[in-house]
């Protein structure tokens, strides 16, 4: 997962704020010797953009929609695997287009109306039949990545449906059928942005009602104040002038009941305020510890829990920003002039290794076996000749103001990337700019950026979120188009069975890395912490930790 480029008009409400204030209070101990320790403050990195998942692809608004929301599968905890969530069970037909769910009953929206086939189907069709700006590929990022385009598509440019329809048999029974065979099938529907929403909410306060323009998207009240889901906490405000957002215990969850009654996401930006804020009290954790923070903060007794390495962090070449680099000579020059190992042992943590595809080598598909490009500015210099580009200049975006998984220090990274560059003789344009929504906007859109660094987290445990999400189908980012590549991507994922198709993506790996659209970098296992005395979360690869079970230790 990445953020997306949505600019968000929200209504602050000024709660959250007085919950921070009173949360050191509300977590001393009792003196008869009870515990009043209900209220945990974490630290984040950055704002949520919006509080509707649907609308969502950064990872702060779908850590939030992680604990107010619920999916019908859900990864395992601490794992990639596909497991029950508001679904019992799942089963495909003989065809495998047709898959039948069996849901939990007894359970009830925080609104108090009832989870049933019905409210699965109108969020099908609510996603399904969007319109207008709802079919930006700024608003819904993740269901065009997921399921392609709409019942009626408004662009020529988005592709057919993979979604055809859902159908309720009865109240705990519900079929959702599919144009073809896709490897997505089932395990995307883990997705937070394919949470499940309260029929009532939607309707009550207007949820598709995106309004604005494609550069100034304006969201209705329901994403920026009333989410309405299933899960084990309840939104309860977003003070958005002071960076608190709000939740509270779901006391009338149908799982097992949060142990806190308060949880607090106090955005902090910077990462030395969030360690101060952690050691100080003011905070009970926080995530993407610096690399060099993980000892020391270990040694003082703080709970550092180490996630896989289940990401990526890649150069992105964008060949429509400059013609030079539509030759495949010239984006091998810029490979092989990365001295990536170097940045690796100096700016990531212990655990981190040199990319040599676009997917960790956890995941199914991997192939060790494509080509490799080492470090070698004399083979760049002499291939950006050969290519008529010994003085090149390319305009290289950076972000400021954010810390990734992937990316612990963007000014860090690029500084090492462009002096590799410079030293082979490519002139390096600096273009810094805010993450959200600048660098954002600036680099998944036009042709005005030619090298920027992103990188993405796993959604879940198949090769195609990795390679799939990035170059199944023409993108800005990338800026080409690759036919054969774009039909062999086609075929990977509408091979069923599994043994075949990560026989298929091994073969996309060899193909992306001879076509090199980028370079990928590094993967990094980012630290999370939590204080002291917090124990019962475990880390999750796909940052999907769950705080509803976290508690203080008596």
């Amino acid at each position: 997962m990445r953020a997306s480029r949505p600019k968000v008009a929200i209504a602050a409400v000024a709660v959250a704020a007085l919950a921070v204030a009173g949360c050191a209070e509300s977590n001393r101990d009792d003196s008869s010797g009870g515990s009043k320790k209900d209220t945990l403050v974490f630290g984040v990195a950055g704002d949520p953009k919006v509080l509707d998942p649907s609308f969502a692809s950064d990872g702060e608004s779908l850590r939030v929609a992680r604990q107010v929301f619920e999916t019908l599968v859900r990864p395992e905890e601490g794992g990639t695997k596909v497991t029950p969530g508001l679904a019992e069970s799942w089963t495909p037909d003989a065809a495998g287009t047709t898959w039948t769910f069996k849901l939990r009953s007894g359970v009830k929206f925080h609104d108090g109306t009832d989870f049933n086939a019905e409210a699965v189907c109108k969020n099908f069709d609510r996603w399904y039949n969007a319109k207008g700006l709802m079919q930006s590929p700024d608003v819904t990022a993740y269901w065009q990545d997921v399921m392609g385009g709409f019942a009626k598509n408004e662009s020529a440019d988005l592709p057919p449906s993979l979604f055809k329809s859902c159908t309720a048999k009865d109240a705990t029974t519900v079929d959702l059928a599919f144009t073809r065979v896709s490897s997505k099938i089932p395990a995307a529907l883990m997705l937070p942005s394919f949470s499940i929403h309260s029929p009532t909410a939607l309707e009550k306060y207007d949820a598709s009602n995106v309004g604005g323009t494609a550069e100034d998207i304006k969201y209705p009240a329901y994403a920026t104040e009333h989410p309405t889901g299933t899960g084990p906490f309840k939104f309860k405000s977003w003070d958005v002038a002071n960076k608190t957002l709000t939740l509270e215990r779901n006391e009338d969850y149908a799982g097992t009941k949060a142990k806190l009654k308060t949880l607090i996401f106090k955005t902090i930006s910077d990462e030395n305020a969030r360690k101060q804020a952690l050691r100080s009290g003011d905070i009970q954790g926080y995530d993407l510890v610096g690399p060099a923070d993980v000892e020391p903060l270990k040694g003082e007794g703080f709970n550092v829990l180490t996630r896989p390495a289940f990401n990526v962090l890649y150069l992105a070449i964008n060949q429509k920003g400059n013609p030079k680099l539509a030759d495949i000579k010239v984006r091998q020059a810029i490979a092989h002039a990365l001295n990536r190992q170097a940045l690796v042992d100096s700016k990531l943590p212990p655990g981190a290794k040199v990319a040599e595809n676009f997917m960790p080598d956890t995941v199914e598909g991997w192939n060790g076996d494509v080509t490799k490009y080492e470090y070698n500015p004399e083979k760049a210099k002499q291939l950006l000749a050969e290519a008529g580009a010994s003085n090149l200049t390319l305009r290289f975006h950076y972000p400021t103001e954010v810390t990734r998984p992937y990316m612990p220090n963007p000014k860090d990274i690029f500084e090492l990337l462009s002096a590799d560059l410079k030293a082979v003789g490519i002139n390096v344009q600096a273009t810094p700019l805010k993450w959200s929504p600048d660098y954002l906007n600036a680099t998944t859109s036009g042709n005005k950026h030619d090298l920027h660094f992103l990188g993405w987290t796993g959604d879940y445990g198949d090769g195609y979120n990795f390679i799939g999400t990035f170059f199944d189908r023409p993108k800005d980012e990338w800026g080409f188009t690759n036919k054969a590549l774009f039909d062999q991507f086609k075929d990977a994922d509408t091979t069923a069975d599994q043994a075949a198709r990560v026989e298929k993506y091994k073969a996309l790996n060899k193909a992306i890395m001879d076509f090199l659209p980028g370079v990928p970098v590094s993967h990094s296992p980012p630290a999370i912490v939590f204080g002291k005395d917090v124990t019962g979360v475990k880390a999750s690869p796909l940052t999907d930790e769950r705080f509803s079970t976290a508690e203080f230790k008596s």
